[in-house]
C-alpha cells in the first residue's frame, strides 16, 4: 500500500485546462485520451465556462495514435475547432499518452501561428505534476507564446497604476470568481487598476495582452503561482508584492491593502494615499458595524458555539482561516491539515506563517496530500467543547461521526453550490462568519 493516498483533493496536471476555461472566450484543446476530460469535469463540477467540461475539444488519443503518433489527429481537431467555435485563444494541453509517445505538438501549433491564429501549447502530462503546479505552466506558456506577440503595442511597465493580480486558482478554489471580484474592488478602492485575467470581470485576451504594461504584480499565495511572478520579474522586470495567505476579515485585509499601497507608492504609482486610507477606514467601519451587531447573538449562544476547528485545505486557506478564526471569532485552530502536496522548500515558511498567528497557542500542522490520513488523526483526537471541521464534502461524514459542525469550503463540494461567493476581504470574513453560524443554528431546528 506504500505510495497510495486517499481522497486526493486536487487533479493531475491536465486539470489546469480549467485555467484556460476561466479566460473569457478561450478554449482548451485536449491532446489526450477521452478519460482525461471526463475526470477533470467530474472533479471540478459546474465548471464548463465558455468551452470546458464536455464541450472541450479532444483528440481522443487511442491505440492508433500510440502506434503511429497523434499529430495528424491534433491538426484536424484544431482546424475543426476554429470552424465550430468562435474563440479568441486556443490552448493545447497534453495528456500522459501524448507526452509518452513524444508527439511534436509545437510543430503543429506553429503551423497555425504562421497563419496568425492565436494558439498556445503546454505539456500537462499527469505524471509530471498536479494542477497547482501546471496552473503556473499554462499561464507562463500563454505569456511566452501569446502575450509576447503584442509587446510592441504594450510597452513594459508603461502604466504606473496598473497591476497584474495572481491569486485564487480558477475552479481549484471554489470561491475564485467572488475572490477575484473582491480583490479587484478593494485594489481599485486604493487607486490601482487591476488585471484579474480570469473570470467575468476580466476583459479576456485583450487584458492578457496588457500584462507587460503593469508596473508591478501582486501574488496572493503560499507557493502556487510564484513561478508566474518570478517569470514576469525576469521577463519584463516587473517586481512583485507577495502576500502569502488568503486575507480574510479586517486584520489581514487592512494589512494587505496598506502594504500594497506602500509598495505601489514606492514603485512610482500615482495614487492618493490619503484617499486610499479613507477607503480602507470606511471598509473597516462597515465590517465592525456588523461584528457589533453579532454581540447579542454571541452572548446568547456562547455555550452552544464551536470553540475549536480543524481545517483541511490548501496552505493559503489553512493559514488565512486559522488567523481569522482565532483573532476575529474566538474559534481556536487545533490540528490543521494542508493537503495541497506542498513542495518541501515552502514548508518551513508556511509553518512560520501559521505559528505567527499566535505567540500564546501552538497550532499543530500536518502537510500531507493524503486527506484520509488527516481524517484518521482527527478521529483519534479528543477535545472539550463543540468542534468544527472546515474541509471538502468528503469530511461531512467525519463531522457527523465526531458530532462536530461542518462547513464545506474546498473541493470536492457536492453539498454546496458556489457561484459568486467570496471568502477574501472584509466581506469575505463576514461571509465565513455567516456560513459557520448558519451551520450551527441549523442544528437547533
Amino acid at each position: 500500500m506504500a505510495g497510495l493516498i486517499e481522497q486526493e483533493r486536487y487533479a493531475c496536471a491536465i486539470g489546469a485546462l480549467q485555467t484556460v476555461v476561466a479566460i473569457p472566450r478561450a478554449t482548451p484543446i485536449l491532446h489526450s485520451g477521452p478519460g482525461c476530460g471526463t475526470m477533470v469535469q467530474g472533479f471540478f463540477e459546474r465548471s464548463t465556462g465558455y468551452a470546458g467540461g464536455s464541450t472541450s475539444p479532444c483528440t481522443n488519443f487511442s491505440e492508433t495514435e500510440v502506434v503511429f503518433g497523434g499529430v495528424n489527429r491534433l491538426r484536424q481537431i484544431i482546424e475543426n475547432t476554429y470552424k465550430v467555435l468562435d474563440t479568441d485563444l486556443q490552448v493545447v494541453v497534453t495528456g500522459c499518452t501524448a507526452d509518452i509517445v513524444g508527439d511534436d505538438v509545437a510543430s503543429v501549433t506553429d503551423e497555425f501561428l504562421a497563419e496568425g491564429k492565436p494558439i498556445v501549447h503546454v505539456e500537462t502530462a499527469g505524471f509530471k505534476s498536479n494542477n497547482y503546479v501546471s496552473h503556473s505552466n499554462v499561464v507562463n506558456a500563454i505569456i511566452d507564446q501569446y502575450v509576447d506577440r503584442f509587446i510592441d503595442e504594450n510597452p513594459v511597465r508603461s502604466e504606473r497604476n496598473l497591476v497584474n493580480l495572481f491569486a485564487s486558482i480558477p475552479y481549484q478554489d471554489p470561491f475564485w470568481k467572488g475572490n477575484l471580484t473582491e480583490y479587484k474592488r478593494l485594489l481599485e478602492g486604493i487607486g490601482l487598476k487591476v488585471n484579474v485575467l480570469f473570470g467575468p470581470y476580466s476583459d479576456g485576451v485583450k487584458e492578457w495582452q496588457t500584462i507587460p504594461r503593469a508596473n508591478f504584480n501582486i501574488l496572493v499565495s503560499p507557493w502556487y503561482g510564484e513561478p508566474i511572478a518570478k517569470h514576469l520579474e525576469k521577463k519584463y522586470g516587473q517586481p512583485y508584492y507577495h502576500f502569502r495567505y488568503v486575507p480574510i476579515g479586517a486584520n489581514e485585509t487592512t494589512r494587505f491593502l496598506k502594504e500594497v499601497l506602500d509598495y505601489a507608492i514606492a514603485n512610482g504609482a500615482e495614487t492618493d494615499k490619503e484617499k486610499a486610507l479613507k477607503f480602507i477606514d470606511r471598509e473597516e467601519r462597515a465590517y465592525y458595524e456588523e461584528i457589533d451587531n453579532l454581540a447579542t447573538f454571541l452572548l446568547e449562544f456562547r455555550y452552544g458555539l464551536p470553540n475549536h476547528v480543524h481545517i483541511l485545505h490548501d496552505a493559503g486557506y489553512v493559514v488565512g482561516l486559522s488567523r481569522f478564526l482565532l483573532h476575529e471569532t474566538g474559534i481556536v485552530p487545533k490540528e490543521q491539515f494542508i493537503v495541497d502536496n506542498t513542495p518541501k522548500e515552502y514548508i518551513d515558511r508556511i509553518t512560520a506563517d501559521l505559528k505567527g498567528a499566535s505567540d500564546k497557542r501552538d497550532i499543530p500542522v500536518y502537510f500531507n496530500p493524503d486527506a484520509g490520513a488527516a481524517q484518521d488523526i482527527i478521529r483519534k483526537v479528543t477535545r472539550s467543547g463543540r468542534g468544527l471541521i472546515i474541509g471538502s464534502g468528503w469530511d461531512k461524514e467525519l463531522a457527523k461521526e465526531k458530532d462536530y459542525d461542518f462547513l464545506s469550503a474546498s473541493l470536492p463540494t457536492p453539498y454546496r453550490l458556489v457561484l459568486t461567493t467570496n471568502y477574501v476581504g472584509y466581506t469575505g470574513g463576514l461571509r465565513v462568519i455567516e456560513d459557520i453560524y448558519d451551520t450551527v443554528l441549523y442544528t437547533y431546528r
